[in-house]
């Protein structure tokens, strides 16, 4: 379940390692109990998020044709950035 911190958005992730051992996101699980598949990860990288705070491996992931960054933390916890509200 989707949990709220700040910016931050934890959302359950099910993900794959790869033949050559990378870890591969191919779905998460919204605030509302909401599957999402991802369709494809364009690129994988060690980075901060400035928005939300926190560090670890940035997925650039598109879901149902919009891009999305997609964070695995070092405490093994996923997250996406929120927008903020008005």
């Amino acid at each position: 379940m989707a949990i709220r911190n700040g910016f931050k958005v934890y959302v359950d992730v099910g993900a794959v390692f790869s033949d050559e051992g990378e870890l591969l996101p191919q779905y998460l699980i919204w605030e509302d109990g909401t599957r999402y598949d991802i369709d494809m990860v364009k690129s994988i990288e060690r980075c901060a998020s400035r928005r939300a705070g926190g560090a670890g491996i940035l997925y650039n992931c598109r879901i149902n044709g919009q891009y999305m960054r997609l964070f695995f933390e070092e405490n093994n916890r996923w997250f996406v950035e929120a927008k903020r509200s008005s």
